[in-house]
C-alpha cells in the first residue's frame, strides 16, 4: 500500500476494475471462479488490490515499474516469514498476464488488521518496540542471494544520494514556505553520513499503510514490494513519521541504531517529506497537514528537542 515518492514522474498505471479481475481469476483459477470480488478501501498506489472471498485478496501492479516485485514476493515472502514475529503476506498463487491485462499478478492470504495511525495504536512506547523486534529480526536473516537495491525496489537500501536531485528540486519549491536552510543542514548530514557496509533486510516502505492493528497493537507487516538486501535505513524513517517522541527513543535503542545510522533514517524522512510537501504545496487538506507535522518532528528531533515548526 505503499504511497512513498519514486524517482522521476509517477509510472503511467494501467485501470483494473472488479468484473476485469473476475475474468482473471476465473480464467486461470477457476476452483474460486464463485468467490465475490470487490476493491480494498484505500488500495494502495503500486498495486490494485481486490477482495476476493472473505479470506484472499488479489494484488495486480498498476505499472510496469511495479510488476518487478512480484516474482521477488513470490520467492522471498515465504522464506522470509518463518523467521519473523508478526505475519506478512502469504502469496497463495501467482497469476499470469491475459490480453486484457499486461502484468504478472498474485492472491494472497487475507491480513485482518486495520491501518496504523496515531489515533488507532493504543499504546505508543509498545508499539515501537514491537515494530523494532519486528525490523531486528529481519536484519537477522541471512542475506545470501537477496535482491540488492535495483529498479525492483526504487533503490531502497542504496545510498541517499540516488534521490539528492529530487530533494533539492523540492526544497527550491519550498523555499520561503519552510525553513529551507536548516533541511538542507538535515539532509546534507544525512548524505555526509557514513554507512558501515554491512547489508541486511530490509522492508524498504514502513509507513502507516502497511503496518496493520488488531485493537491498537502491531498485528501485520504488509506490501514487501521494495525490500531487499542492503543499507536498512530507509527502515528507520517511520521514527519520524509516525512515532511519538517517546516510542521513538524506545525504537532506536532497541534497534541500537548508531548516529551515522540514525542520520540516514532520518535522511529517508526527509526526502519523502519534502517531496510530498512540495507536491501538496498550497493545499489544506490531511496529506498536507501531515507532511507538515513530520516535517516539525524532523526539525525539532534534529535540534535536539527543541519545537521548530514550518511555516505555513
Amino acid at each position: 500500500m505503499s504511497d512513498t515518492p519514486h524517482l522521476g514522474p509517477p509510472p503511467q498505471r494501467v485501470a483494473v476494475d472488479a468484473e476485469q479481475v473476475r475474468r482473471l481469476v476465473a480464467g486461470q483459477f477457476p476452483q474460486w471462479a464463485d468467490l465475490p470480488v470487490q476493491p480494498v478501501a484505500n488500495g494502495g498506489w503500486d498495486n490494485w488490490t481486490f477482495h476476493l472471498g472473505p479470506q484472499m485478496l488479489v494484488r495486480l501492479p498498476s505499472a510496469s515499474e511495479y510488476a518487478e516485485a512480484v516474482d521477488k514476493e513470490h520467492k522471498w515472502l515465504p522464506a522470509l516469514a518463518p523467521r519473523l514475529p508478526l505475519p506478512i503476506p502469504a502469496p497463495l498463487v501467482k497469476g499470469e498476464p491475459d490480453e486484457a491485462y499486461p502484468y504478472p499478478w498474485s492472491i494472497y492470504q487475507w491480513l485482518d488488521g486495520e491501518p496504523a495511525s496515531t489515533d488507532r495504536i493504543a499504546a505508543p512506547v509498545r508499539f515501537a518496540l514491537d515494530l523494532a523486534e519486528f525490523l531486528a529480526a529481519l536484519q537477522s536473516i541471512d542475506t545470501t542471494d537477496g535482491p540488492r537495491p535495483g529498479q525492483h525496489n526504487w533503490y531502497r537500501g542504496g545510498t541517499l544520494r540516488t534521490y539528492d536531485g529530487q530533494a533539492q528540486r523540492a526544497l527550491t519549491t519550498l523555499d520561503g514556505h519552510v525553513d529551507v536552510d536548516l533541511a538542507r543542514e538535515i539532509w546534507k548530514s544525512a548524505l555526509d553520513a557514513r554507512w558501515d557496509g554491512v547489508e541486511s533486510w530490509f522492508h524498504g516502505d514502513v509507513a502507516q499503510g502497511n503496518l496493520l492493528l488488531n485493537d491498537g497493537e502491531l498485528a501485520a507487516v504488509i506490501d514487501f514490494g521494495t525490500c531487499g538486501v542492503g543499507d536498512p535505513a530507509c527502515d528507520l524513517a517511520i521514527a519520524w513519521t509516525l512515532l511519538t517522541a517517546d516510542g521513538r527513543q524506545a525504537f532506536r535503542e532497541r534497534l541500537s541504531v548508531d548516529d551515522a545510522t540514525w542520520a540516514h533514517g532520518r535522511g529517508w524522512a526527509l526526502w519523502k517529506t519534502l517531496v510530498t510537501c512540495s507536491y501538496n504545496l498550497g493545499d489544506a487538506d490531511e496529506s498536507a497537514a501531515n507532511a507538515l507535522r513530520v516535517l516539525g518532528e524532523i526539525f525539532s528531533e534534529y535540534v535536539g528537542g527543541a519545537v521548530t515548526t514550518p511555516k505555513p
